[in-house]
């Protein structure tokens, strides 16, 4: 086993929650050291060391940094764009000054590498909506996209600078049964499932036509490792590398579902968030990652939604017990 010493922020949010499981797997649960904000330790989590610090909290910050000597961190903090949309100035200070503070942390204290996550919410409306390339225009319409934009210049910064090996992905909609949806505009994607294990019929608040790029948990997990170990000299990009999966439609995801769950409905309501999900790709062209650190994809749709709703299954029956 590779010894390592890693710590991972926004630890209890909903990839830091399975990062750290599959990490702990690979390096050794007493190597990775999980960092969350104020929820409480809970389930998987608690196979490890973990710690409550503010990211905002520079000084905490650095103190957790010189307890633990990381030669790697996932800085995985963010207000995401629904919840961002409502109050900006937390957004930016969580998204912005959280990320300066780890840059700044880890340039300072040896910190070998670091990965941050940007997204699609990068993009805006004048970006070419169908296959996006990787070189392309940055015109973000939230408070969220705009922290993204910086903070992939921001990170390609500190590399041209100070030499720091900062890693990134323009994540699409993540989808997962473990944890709760965390504030996103495509989180949707994800209530549909439980809606639909629950009671059979789901008010979507995106049209039926709202086609968004999208990826099951496991390869975001996946490919966020293996851009981490991926030889330095593969990588070529360092403002954010494209992801993607798979695109469909509010409507494919629904039919999806119901080819698992007779019976089930769906309805569209489209609310605000519906304006955001309108200024961001269909789909996406990742293949610069597919040739630098050979990215692949495992999951189609049909593939998620059967994974999905039999894990959701498993869940709410021990629920009952």
């Amino acid at each position: 086993m590779t010894s390592k010493k890693i710590i991972v922020t926004g630890a209890t949010g909903q990839i830091g929650s399975e990062l750290v499981i599959e990490l702990r797997k690979k390096y050794g649960e007493q190597q990775v050291v999980a960092v969350g904000h104020s929820k409480p330790i809970e389930g998987e989590l608690s196979s490890g060391p973990f710690e409550i610090v503010d990211v905002t909290n520079k000084p905490a910050l650095d103190e957790l940094v010189q307890k633990y000597r990381p030669d790697t961190i996932y800085h995985l903090v963010g207000i995401l764009s629904a919840k961002g949309e409502k109050n900006p100035d937390l957004a930016w200070r969580v998204n912005m000054e959280g990320l300066k503070n780890i840059l700044d942390i880890s340039r300072d204290r040896g910190v070998t590498k670091v990965f941050w996550p940007s997204s699609i919410a990068a993009f805006g409306p004048t970006t070419p909506r169908d296959n996006t390339p990787q070189n392309t225009i940055l015109d973000p319409t939230t408070i969220y996209g705009v922290t993204k934009v910086a903070g992939e210049l921001l990170c390609q910064y500190y590399w041209k600078k100070y030499g720091l090996d900062v890693r990134s992905l323009r994540y699409p909609g993540i989808i997962s049964y473990k944890t709760e949806p965390g504030g996103g505009t495509t989180d949707y994607a994800v209530a549909i499932y439980f809606e639909a294990i629950k009671n059979k019929k789901y008010d979507c608040f995106v049209g039926r036509d709202t086609v968004l790029p999208m990826m099951y948990m496991p390869d975001a997990v996946r490919a966020t490792i293996e851009l981490m170990e991926a030889p330095i000299e593969n990588i070529k990009v360092r403002t954010s590398y494209n992801l993607t999966a798979m695109s469909f439609s509010a409507e494919e995801l629904a039919t999806s579902v119901a080819r698992c769950i007779p019976g089930f409905v769906c309805s569209y309501n489209p609310d605000d968030r519906q304006r955001i999900a309108d200024s961001w790709p269909r789909s996406i062209d990742d293949s610069v990652a597919r040739k630098d650190w050979g990215w692949k994809h495992e999951f189609g749709i049909e593939e998620m939604t059967k994974d999905m709703l039999d894990h959701i299954s498993t869940l709410e029956a021990s629920d009952l017990l």
